[in-house]
């Protein structure tokens, strides 16, 4: 019985980033001589072990035979027959396929370390063809490794096409396609699993609502960029940059131009009403892909909000408490802070606009602690009020207090 560390990381080892998870490839072992050696079984569709000390994931060598349709549509064989050289060729990527002995010596059958070298991303073999689930990890893995100068192999991305030209990208159910994308609204650069799935045709399959966005022209003289859908790569990069790791405010930014794609060809490169437009696509995109409910309501106050929180000075104090309101700013004040981020991104991921000022974000926050401050129980003189009463005093004691928090900010500092 041989163990190997594999996969992501010996990968990220090499490529000199912070070590995540460690996962092994036990060779030579059985189910029972794991369990005898105290690992835990919790492997549901193969052979896997958590160490009986460290709790890191082993994994038995293992083979796969395509058997059905889609990620899930496999036969596994993890005889003890199985090489350490059998188990690296199934996987999905070459940078992925290397092992480490117990010595520290590199098991690199099928090239990942010098694809590692020239900033690759190429499949192993054939059998990548079988599960339409790596045409989204390959997405994702170039989200996390476009700032490090990695493209995709050309063959790679043609193998790509016909897969989602094949239908199949269809077959993956809405869990793992959320779990792909949310994986890379955190990572560096999205804008990198928008637009390499994009190139393949798979962002169809799987975001149509945003695939739709390319192509679609916005007036020059406010996006350089004119195409909705680099614009949206833009939104996305500047979201991860403002808020790193965050896959909430990175759906948001995601999803906050959605109407423009519905917009009547007649009146483009205008885009009125789109932030509304936007509403429904949005709605259909969370059912399809059974978003968590945060993402949602978060997704649907930047869009229906964004160009309200753009032009927040122009607000009057009582719309301004009606934007909180419809935000659920009030319970829900950690919302706020996200909002203005993405808001910012959109405002920010414009083709010369990204050293961007954008005093709206810390406004917008301070007006909503103004208005946070105010309850119920500091409604002085207001005794005897009862239902609808005290809700409208309250209402008109937060406006006012919007509209202080205004004229301090305005007021000129004295002298000295």
């Amino acid at each position: 019985m041989e163990t190997y560390l594999v996969g992501g990381a010996v990968r990220d080892e090499l490529l000199g980033l912070a070590p995540g998870d460690r996962d092994w490839v036990v060779v030579g072992a059985t189910p029972q001589q794991m369990l005898d050696a105290g690992f835990k079984p919790v492997g549901r569709d193969f052979p896997v072990f958590l160490h009986p000390d460290t709790g890191e994931e082993h994994a038995l060598a293992r083979t796969e035979r395509k058997s059905g349709r889609g990620h899930r549509g496999f036969v596994v064989d993890a005889d003890p027959s199985v090489t350490l050289e059998d188990d690296l060729q199934r996987r999905d990527f070459t940078i992925n396929a290397i092992a480490r002995d117990a010595h520290g010596d590199l098991v690199d059958p099928c090239g990942g370390v010098d694809d590692l070298r020239q900033r690759v991303l190429r499949h192993v073999g054939p059998a990548f063809a079988e599960d339409p689930l790596r045409v989204l990890r390959a997405g994702r893995f170039m989200a996390r490794f476009a700032p490090l100068g990695f493209t995709v192999a050309p063959e790679t991305m043609l193998l790509m096409r016909r897969m989602a030209a094949s239908g199949e990208l269809g077959t993956l159910v809405p869990e793992r396609v959320w779990q792909e994308l949310r994986k890379a609204l955190a990572a560096a650069q999205p804008s990198a699993f928008l637009a390499t799935l994009h190139a393949c045709g798979a962002l169809a399959a799987i975001l149509p609502e945003v695939d739709a966005l390319y192509g679609v022209p916005q007036r020059a003289e406010y996006h350089p960029e004119v195409d909705t859908g680099i614009h949206q790569q833009l939104v996305s990069d500047m979201a991860a940059k403002l808020a790193p790791g965050d896959d909430l405010v990175g759906f948001a930014a995601l999803t906050h131009d959605l109407g423009k794609a519905l917009t009547p060809p007649h009146l483009l490169p205008r885009h009125i009403g789109h932030e509304n437009a936007g509403l429904k696509p949005l709605a259909t995109l969370c059912e399809r892909l059974r978003v968590p409910l945060e993402h949602r309501r978060l997704a649907e106050s930047v869009c229906r909000e964004h160009l309200n929180v753009h032009r927040l000075a122009e607000l009057r104090d009582a719309t301004v408490l009606e934007l909180l309101e419809r935000c659920d700013a009030l319970r829900r004040p950690e919302r706020v802070a996200r909002i203005a981020i993405a808001c910012e991104a959109d405002k920010r991921g414009h083709l010369g606009s990204e050293d961007a000022d954008y005093p709206q974000g810390p406004e917008l926050r301070r007006l909503h602690a103004a208005a946070l401050a105010v309850n119920a129980r500091d409604l002085a003189g207001h005794e005897g009020l009862s239902g609808p009463q005290v809700g409208e005093a309250l209402r008109k004691a937060r406006i006012a207090a919007i509209g202080a928090a205004r004229t301090l900010r305005a007021r000129p500092a004295g002298p000295g």
